[in-house]
């Protein structure tokens, strides 16, 4: 099975331990508390999970810096994005060594995770600045990323967590959250050596599902886990529950038995286009994929971001032997009427615009919000027929 990054073994932050569990939880009560921001608790919850092994915790500014300058960290270990906990104040923790972070994103907050404080740093404006337009290759604040990350605060507090529980992902979705341990081991009980893994923050139309299985067919893939984010979108975005339903329809009905696992984790989307794309390949190898589907304009937003410079990074700016996982670059898929079968468009060169079955994401929303299936080339009836009801129901 490959390797976690930068270890043998992977190096979850959960604390699994009972009677250890239960007297930090006790402990943490009377601690000194800040309730951290959606993006921070998304990172405990991560870091939680061994998503993102062999991190111990929250980084110090000069960290952060290299990891958005190079992708590396002071000790030069590769980290591709920065994993802050940004505060607004912190008067309630100034002086306190052990603190108690809380979740912002549950009724009462309670206790995410308990940090041990190295250092309590305010960043300035430059350094931000330095930050966003790494990592997200601008400083405008109407992309959503680059908005989330400047709005949490300017105070970094840095130090090692154990982290107590995963938010309201294992409780709102059961069945789906799973963490980077509990999908290796899963792997490892269904017998599968080569895996492919396809990154989804929307429902699978019928290019989707023909990408995964022309992957799987390319590099002899025993599996692939399709792995939804399940954590905070952008406005319009259709929510976890509506994908997860639609994409389970889809495996059910549309791939053969012990050849799928539908899974999530929880984050809040960066939309930073290129660099997420090495940050979702990091913590793929880390739950046990062997390969990792990158599409046109992954995890992109607007036109920030070139088609294929998701791609590109990987060869020109991943430091090398940083990931094992090998990437399956694929180009943008399109049902071919030529042919009768979804097709990668590069493969297909004698093909106009007009031979191919193109539906804008805009043209499918007004289609489904009026009640109209898309044509079966773009979506499978099944699938169309949970999206049409989510769209009728939510005007």
């Amino acid at each position: 099975m490959i390797k976690p990054i930068g270890s043998d073994v992977l190096q979850p932050l959960f604390v699994y331990d009972t009677d250890e569990h239960q007297e930090l939880r006790h402990e943490a009560e009377t601690m000194p508390s800040v309730i951290v921001s959606s993006q921070a608790a998304g990172n405990a919850v991560m870091m939680g999970g061994g998503y993102f092994s062999p991190l111990k915790g929250f980084m110090t500014v000069g960290d952060a810096i290299g990891c958005s300058e190079n992708m590396k960290m002071s000790d030069g270990s590769f980290f591709p994005v920065p994993v802050l906990c940004l505060l607004e104040s912190v008067d309630a923790i100034k002086g306190q060594k052990r603190i108690a972070l809380r979740d912002p994103n549950i009724e009462g907050n309670p206790v995410l995770a308990v940090m041990d404080v190295n250092a309590i740093e305010e960043v300035s404006d430059t350094q931000m600045e330095l930050m966003t337009e790494k990592v997200y290759g601008t400083t405008d604040e109407e992309h959503p990323g680059v908005a989330a990350f400047n709005n949490q605060g300017r105070f970094a507090v840095s130090g090692p967590i154990k982290v107590l529980n995963f938010s309201y992902f294992q409780t709102d979705f059961p069945d789906t959250f799973r963490t980077a341990v509990e999908i290796r081991n899963e792997i490892r009980e269904r017998g599968w050596n080569t895996i492919v893994s396809f990154q989804t923050r929307n429902p699978m139309h019928r290019a989707h599902e023909e990408l995964c299985k022309m992957a799987m067919e390319a590099v002899e893939a025993d599996g692939v886990v399709v792995h939804m984010l399940l954590g905070k979108l952008k406005p319009g975005d259709i929510p976890a529950p509506v994908r997860d339903a639609a994409i389970r329809k889809m495996a059910e009905l549309y791939f053969p038995p012990n050849t799928v696992m539908v899974t999530g984790y929880g984050f809040d989307m960066l939309y930073a286009g290129p660099r997420e794309a090495v940050l979702h390949a990091y913590f793929r190898q880390n739950m046990g994929s062997t390969h990792f589907i990158v599409g046109r304009d992954h995890a992109g937003v607007g036109d920030y971001y070139g088609a294929f410079d998701a791609q590109t990074i990987f060869d020109e700016e991943v430091p090398e032997d940083a990931l094992q996982i090998e990437i399956f670059k694929a180009d943008h898929t399109a049902y071919s009427k030529k042919l009768n079968k979804v097709v990668m468009m590069r493969d297909a060169p004698d093909h106009s615009k007009e031979d191919f079955v193109l539906l804008s994401g805009t043209k499918v929303r007004e289609m489904l919000g009026e009640g109209i299936a898309p044509p079966p080339e773009f979506s499978r009836p099944e699938v169309a027929e949970i999206l049409m009801n989510y769209y009728q129901t939510s005007k």
